[in-house]
């Protein structure tokens, strides 16, 4: 059955003639003022051999002319975009989105049954919204944790660069800046990315990307819950004040009755408090680096208990702070020899290490008791300078407040009846 451009005109009925290609958001550019040049039966689909409305445009400055690559039946079929052949959901090859959800290639691949299966998809195509794709994918189960951690949430337009310009690989371009081309070396000729087929990546066979992904998945870290069992809280990042408390609030509650929400606005982030460990676990399994809320991934990180919280100065985090360049160092700690609890001085301090060499020390001759003159014999008893048999009472000093402006102070000494002559 001959289905090309030039041949019979009796199949021209299958023939697709749209008004608007199907393409994903990095495809078509970041230009919101985009003009595209529309050919209607421009091309044949590089798939089914069909011809179709082909468009072309530039998705932005600096960037190369693309076009349409397949028809729009193919790409409802695989729900992939029309340039680049990735999923329009989670922006990855057909290999890894088969893979993730178990899905088996049933598309034929000669030339009679294809042409019959595509018609009988075009029909099923025709009686639904036009809002799901075709054949086994339509019936694919929801996603899981394989694409939610591997898919692509904001345009990677760094796809649309121009081609290398062979001249400057060579050392012959003379257009400087005004070359159109992109003045950078080639990959490796051995690198698996540098043989890429469109026929591969449209069935999800032997698809280069399609296998490092894959790869890159098996070594993505996990989060491992800690070992104190009463920590609760999960740490929320990432917000960037999109997100609200009631987002947050309707997703984590389905996974187990929440404590507490609490939102820092100067940071971005939020700590979600739940009342059992077991609830935290499941969100923190089924959160971590799958959580997207209003277009944005959210960070999941479990929270600190209050014991490995920093106590002392200099700490921050339980880690150690470098100290500042010049600023002086620590005072020396006071010492810490037991003194006596009379001697307040350290007059009476005995000396330490081996005796002083020399002739003794004089010893000095305390002065005589009151009342008796140096050379004589103390008084008798009875006389009024001889001390009492418990001896002289102390001396009372009273001290009290007079007129501050004449005699700030004033001093009364009591003294005993013996000493007042």
């Amino acid at each position: 059955m001959a289905t090309s451009k030039s041949a019979n005109t009796y199949n021209r009925q299958n023939w697709e003639n749209a008004e608007f290609p199907i393409l994903c958001q990095t495809c078509l550019g970041d230009n919101p003022y985009v003009r595209m040049t529309r050919e209607t039966y421009g091309r044949e689909c590089k798939i089914c051999a069909r011809p179709f409305t082909v468009f072309r445009w530039c998705p932005g400055a600096r960037m190369r002319f693309k076009k349409t690559e397949v028809c729009q039946t193919c790409s409802k079929l695989k729900n992939v975009c029309q340039t680049c052949l990735l999923d329009l959901d989670y922006g990855l090859p057909v290999q890894v989105r088969d893979h993730a959800l178990g899905l088996k290639d049933d598309v034929p691949k000669s030339d009679v049954n294809k042409e019959f299966y595509t018609q009988n998809v075009e029909k099923e195509l025709a009686n639904s919204d036009g809002t799901t794709p075709g054949g086994t994918l339509g019936k694919a189960n929801a996603p899981s944790d394989l694409l939610l951690k591997l898919a692509r949430t904001t345009p990677y337009y760094k796809r649309n660069r121009p081609h290398i310009c062979s001249f400057w690989v060579k050392g012959e371009c003379k257009r400087g800046d005004e070359c159109p081309y992109r003045h950078d070396m080639p990959t490796d000729p051995n690198d698996p990315l540098a043989d890429q087929n469109i026929k591969d990546r449209y069935y999800g066979m032997s698809d280069p990307v399609a296998n490092r992904l894959l790869k890159q998945a098996t070594t993505m870290p996990s989060l491992e819950p800690p070992s104190d069992k009463s920590i609760t809280t999960l740490y929320v990042g990432g917000l960037e004040g999109k997100v609200e408390e009631t987002d947050l609030r309707d997703y984590f509650y389905q996974f187990g009755e929440l404590r507490s929400i609490t939102m820092v606005p100067r940071q971005n982030c939020a700590f979600v408090c739940f009342t059992a460990r077991a609830s935290a676990e499941t969100a923190a399994e089924r959160s971590f680096n799958k959580l997207i809320l209003k277009g944005r991934r959210l960070k999941i990180m479990w929270g600190k208990s209050q014991g490995q919280q920093a106590t002392g100065p200099g700490k921050q985090g339980g880690t150690s702070l470098a100290p500042v360049p010049g600023l002086p160092g620590a005072l020396p700690l006071p010492p810490t020899e037991d003194k006596s609890h009379t001697n307040f001085f350290n007059l009476a301090t005995p000396p330490s290490g081996p005796p002083p060499s020399g002739p003794p020390p004089i010893p000095l001759t305390l002065p005589p008791p009151p009342g008796q003159i140096l050379g004589m014999p103390p008084p008798p008893m009875g006389h009024p300078l001889h001390p009492p048999p418990g001896g002289f009472p102390p001396l009372h000093l009273g001290i009290h407040h007079s007129d501050p402006l004449q005699f700030p102070f004033m001093v009364h000494l009591h003294l005993p009846a013996c000493l007042r002559l």
